[in-house]
């Protein structure tokens, strides 16, 4: 008898949620992480006396238009949800300008009060929800399945409702989404946050075939924006005592160096320390790269080592403050609340993307900031902030120098691009976190900094993430070893849609009862 069903490599939130899902449906389940905590990047800890810091991803979007906390009963086991409302705070940081806009929950107060600060750009936004929403809405159903080759076809008969040319809407979607903004909105006080809120997935405005990062915007009004009580490390704390109750066991300290093959399927693994689990199937729910690293070679394919990783993409600067954020605009509470999507132009992106390119940090970088002990007292203590700011672009390799001599540097561009719109934040700094692509690599295991695994581009999206013939959650050539993860299929991003269409083919395989 093996000692498990199924083994999942690695913790991070989709990795749990496949092994909930599991677990639930009667497998007995062994997970296996490296770390001392589980959560891979969606995990929280106290760094700094009395203030919580993430991570990594740190907003709850994409998460809430799948039913993965409903299904796993997740509210059960200790996840509570804190809703944002504003969802963004969008400021270009001119002192005589028109101010900061806000993107609510309600699309229309959004909309209405686009209209009273930029005439015309509320009804332009209302025309852009109408356009788009039956394309966002095609997309998150094909995220919650595995992966066709006729996925983008469905996306573009799905792009303007019932009756619309195909052939003309796909040519729509795969354009540059900066040029998607500008068709809309005249005002580049409007279209420029909107593409910074794209670009997290990391293609730049200009890129071909990147619109659905900004088509998929009107969904963020469906699901909202949340933060779980705690730090975001609540989802993944919440995911383990699950599959305890139903049943799984989760090893820490626990790093796997050897995935057992025999006779040509996936029967367990072997610990770096020496130990060995066998199992009736394998998951890796780590990047693709170190499934690849643990697999004898014979069972490696090109395909997989030539994944295009990137070079990094993001820096974050992660602040405890011991007082809270004080904007130039004064609207402080609806500020922190929401995430800030702080960026001038979109010249202002390209440029920070021009630097990436040449292999320099960027030097003055637009921002996301988040300060959501606004709305978790737990995170800071009282009048006091966490702040955390995401920066781009930050290449892994640099030209000159390494981020051992030039971190100090990075940290001073991010710091001084926010004190433009907060001044006074450095004077209130009392401990800190530097997040560089080195760091992500070194310290979450994020090959090259990407902590989307792999580029968010069209060549690895849908069956072709993370290569073509490994796209339904399956490794090629080798029975029982399966994937999950941000290197599959719908890609990076706390949604946890990826667990959940894994946990959806494993249980298929392994029982007869099939999905339920």
């Amino acid at each position: 008898m093996p000692d498990y069903d199924l083994i999942v490599m690695g913790a991070g939130h989709n990795a749990l949620i496949t092994a909930a899902y599991a677990a639930r449906a009667g497998l007995k389940v062994g997970v296996f992480e490296r770390r001392s905590m589980v959560g891979g990047a969606v995990s929280t800890e106290e760094l700094v006396p009395g203030y919580r810091f993430d991570y990594g991803g740190s907003a709850h979007i994409l998460i809430r238009l799948t039913p993965v906390v409903r299904e796993l009963e997740l509210s059960r086991f200790g996840l509570h949800y804190l809703e944002l409302d504003p969802l963004f705070h969008c400021y270009d940081g001119d002192e005589f300008g028109a101010g900061p806009w806000y993107v609510y929950r309600d699309a229309e107060r959004t909309a209405a009060e686009l209209d009273s600060l930029f005439p015309g750009q509320g009804e332009a936004y209302r025309r852009f929800l109408h356009d788009w929403t039956p394309m966002a809405e095609a997309v998150a159903e094909l995220f919650m399945s595995a992966p066709g080759p006729l996925d983008l076809g469905k996306m573009a008969m799905n792009s303007t409702g019932k009756g619309g040319n195909a052939a003309r809407n796909l040519a729509r979607i795969l354009r540059p989404y900066g040029e998607v903004a500008r068709e809309y909105f005249s005002e580049e006080r409007v279209s420029s946050p909107l593409s910074w809120m794209a670009a997290q997935s990391g293609p730049p405005p200009s890129d071909p075939l990147s619109a659905p990062f900004l088509l998929w915007h009107p969904l963020y009004h469906k699901g909202g924006v949340a933060r779980p009580k705690g730090g975001s490390g609540g989802l993944t704390r919440a995911l383990a005592r699950a599959i305890e109750a139903y049943g799984g066991e989760i090893h820490l300290s626990a790093a796997v160096q050897d995935i057992l093959v025999e006779g040509g399927r996936a029967a367990g693994v072997r610990l770096a320390g020496g130990d060995t689990y066998t199992a009736r199937a394998v998951v890796a729910g780590s990047h693709v790269l170190a499934a690849a690293d643990a697999l004898p070679d014979e069972y490696v394919p090109q395909a997989a080592r030539d994944v295009r990783v990137g070079n990094g993409f993001g820096l974050v600067l992660r602040l405890a403050l011991d007082g809270q954020v004080d904007y130039r605009h004064g609207q402080n509470e609806a500020g922190r609340t929401g995430l800030g999507l702080l960026v001038r132009d979109e010249r202002q992106i390209l440029r920070g993307y021009g630097d990436y390119l040449s292999g320099e940090p960027t030097r003055d970088p637009p921002i996301v900031a988040m300060s959501f002990s606004a709305v978790d007292d737990s995170l800071a203590p009282p009048g006091s902030d966490v702040l955390w700011l995401w920066a781009q672009y930050y290449p892994f390799e640099l030209a000159q120098g390494s981020w051992a001599t030039r971190t100090a540097e990075a940290r001073e561009y991010v710091l001084n691009a926010f004190e433009r719109y907060a001044p006074g934040t450095r004077d209130r700094i009392v401990g800190e976190l530097v997040q560089t692509p080195q760091w992500l690599n070194d310290h979450l295991h994020l090959p090259r900094g990407n902590v989307m695994h792999l580029e968010m581009t069209m060549d690895q999206m849908f069956s072709l993430r993370p290569w073509l013939g490994a796209g339904m959650y399956r490794w090629p050539g080798l029975k029982n070893m399966y994937l999950t993860g941000a290197s599959t299929h719908p890609g990076g991003g706390i949604m946890g849609a990826s667990g959940r269409n894994a946990a959806r083919v494993i249980v298929g395989d392994l029982t007869r009862r099939g999905w339920r």
